[in-house]
């Protein structure tokens, strides 16, 4: 093996998942010259013999994880770590420099993230079917919210109904907001109760064989208030707005920006308070994101949400999220579940 060899040392979990396709609370992944090596104890040695993709299974010893690094790298030849700056703790670090002493360390966090931005077919296929778990349990629960329903209660009923169409978690935890707590993008669910008339703002995903799912509705079981109409006629014109514009090639930034834009016509300038979109995979937040500052390019086989939103204190919100896959002339969206049986 070459001298000076590098191998990338991985310890948090998604970035494990990614690299092995196989879920797991503890271990390390080492990536060198295009082999991967996956360290773990006895709860998961036969599973992930049997579930992981592409890599060499080791049996955790009795020195411990941090030992069981230093003796795969030395006998890679490996002088170079690759280190995930932006996950391991300062303890964390701190130990595997010291385990490491005399090792080149330096982060790899942007290699990782190149790594995971483009997706491939059958991470796409994964993708898909957490937003349609995500979608049928959103058109499953509505049904149920009925004035005196709480927010905590609708919340923990959209994750039952995950869990019995074949998701193995929620992808984030569920936001549910009614009436003015909407006016709040990331409201916890409390126990407010429904009113009539009440905007309902549900954000939510699954996670299924460790792919995210996100989407957002914002709807009212009533007579809705002009104000709330004008709302969400306005977002919802400019998610469409934007959406014909998404394909490959196209900046991220010009995206969030002619959103903007629109937004700032038809008068609400200031109440779009947060990024346009951005990227969906194993981690529900991750590149490429659409917003004021973003540098990327979209490009084929990217998956971003596409979710703008307009927030009044004391009113309400509005947020519409649908999650699109970019291809070279436009988009496939997976939403469309949603799309054709949500109506508000």
């Amino acid at each position: 093996m070459a001298e000076n060899t590098r191998a990338l040392v991985l310890f948090d979990e998604k970035n494990r998942f990614y690299y092995t396709s196989f879920l797991s609370s503890f271990g390390c992944v080492i990536v060198c010259e295009n082999k991967k090596y996956f360290i773990t104890d006895k709860r998961y040695v036969t599973d992930a013999a049997k579930q992981s993709v592409g890599c060499e299974v080791i049996p955790l010893g009795e020195d411990g994880l941090y030992a069981d690094v230093k003796k795969l790298l030395e006998a890679l030849n490996v002088k170079k770590v690759g280190y995930e700056s932006k996950t391991l703790s300062v303890a964390e670090f701190n130990r595997l420099r010291e385990t490491l002493a005399g090792y080149e360390f330096e982060p790899a966090d942007d290699e990782i993230a190149d790594a995971q931005v483009i997706k491939r077919q059958d991470e796409i296929d994964k993708i898909a079917k957490a937003e349609w778990i995500t979608q049928k349990a959103l058109l499953n629960v509505i049904p149920k919210i009925k004035p005196g329903v709480t927010e905590k209660t609708v919340a923990a009923e959209i994750v039952y109904q995950m869990m019995l169409l074949g998701a193995e978690c929620p992808s984030f935890d569920s936001i549910v907001c009614f009436g003015a707590n909407s006016a709040c993008p990331h409201h916890k669910p409390g126990d407010d109760k429904l009113e009539k008339n009440d905007i309902i703002l549900i954000d939510i995903g699954a996670k299924y064989h460790g792919y995210c799912g996100d989407l957002t509705r914002t709807f009212c079981i009533g007579k809705p208030s002009p104000e709330f109409e004008r709302m969400h006629r306005t977002v919802k014109a400019a998610q469409e707005f934007a959406l014909e514009r998404i394909k490959a090639g196209v900046s991220c930034r010009y995206v969030d920006t002619i959103v903007r834009e629109y937004f700032a016509a038809n008068g609400f300038k200031n109440e779009f308070t947060h990024s346009l979109g951005h990227g969906v995979g194993v981690n529900i937040h991750e590149r490429p994101f659409m917003g004021p500052r973003s540098t990327e390019t979209l490009q084929e086989n990217m998956l971003v949400t596409v979710e703008p939103g307009v927030y009044i204190e004391g009113v309400g919100g509005v947020r519409i999220e649908d999650l699109v896959v970019v291809k070279e002339e436009g988009i496939e969206n997976l939403a469309t579940l949603a799309n054709k049986n949500i109506n508000f």
